[in-house]
């Protein structure tokens, strides 16, 4: 009889150890799975050219910009056949090439065919349209700007189909004039030997 009670007491007490260990969150876990750590999703790095076409005011005309709306250009020095950038160096610091970088490009407004790549001398892949290498200006301060548009009679805002935009720039600058326009200009001096007579945003 008395080996009976010492018996219930015994299991009396286990339980009570067993609920005081429940109260302490010391359960064991023991068996029991735990839902697994959401992995955090990497975002992308660096710029995801994404090409508009956009009807640009200050040249009435459509033109293909950037995702943050600065006007892309053609340099008449670069070839299409094949496709080939020569503005580098000082010249792609001025007209900064826009570039791939790995990621996907998107697009509205722009046939697809039109849109390609090419590798640069300094190896990063550049966009092209119509096989044309695509640029932006750093002189272009504003979504809408076109302030590069017949610079140094090279460089002109790009339309969707790769080809010169044809609209004149109107704000007073010598890119405005269109060229049958310009006044007959005077014999000029000579520059001094050693000095260079054209501007270096033409390239």
């Amino acid at each position: 009889m008395k080996g009976a009670r010492v018996g219930v007491l015994t299991a009396i007490a286990g339980l009570g150890l067993l609920s005081l260990a429940a109260c302490s969150g010391n359960t064991p876990t023991t068996g029991v799975q735990l839902p697994p750590r959401q992995q955090q999703q990497e975002l992308p790095v660096g710029p995801q050219p994404n090409l508009i076409a956009a009807d640009n005011l200050a040249l009435n005309s459509k033109v293909v910009t950037t995702k943050d709306g600065m006007t892309l250009y053609r340099f008449d020095k670069d070839t299409a056949q094949p496709p080939a950038s020569n503005c580098n160096d000082a010249c792609a610091k001025q007209w900064p090439p826009l570039l791939v970088e790995g990621k996907e490009l998107t697009f509205t407004g722009i046939d697809q065919n039109m849109i390609g790549t090419v590798t640069r001398k300094d190896g990063g892949k550049q966009v092209t349209i119509n096989k044309w290498p695509v640029y932006t200006f750093t002189r272009d301060s504003n979504p809408g700007d076109a302030t590069g548009q017949g610079m140094g009679g090279t460089w002109y805002a790009i339309t969707p189909e790769g080809k010169k935009a044809q609209g004149l720039i109107t704000d007073g600058t010598p890119n405005a004039v269109p060229q049958q326009q310009k006044p007959a200009q005077q014999p000029a001096e000579q520059p001094p030997a050693g000095s260079g007579g054209n501007s270096d945003s033409g390239y």
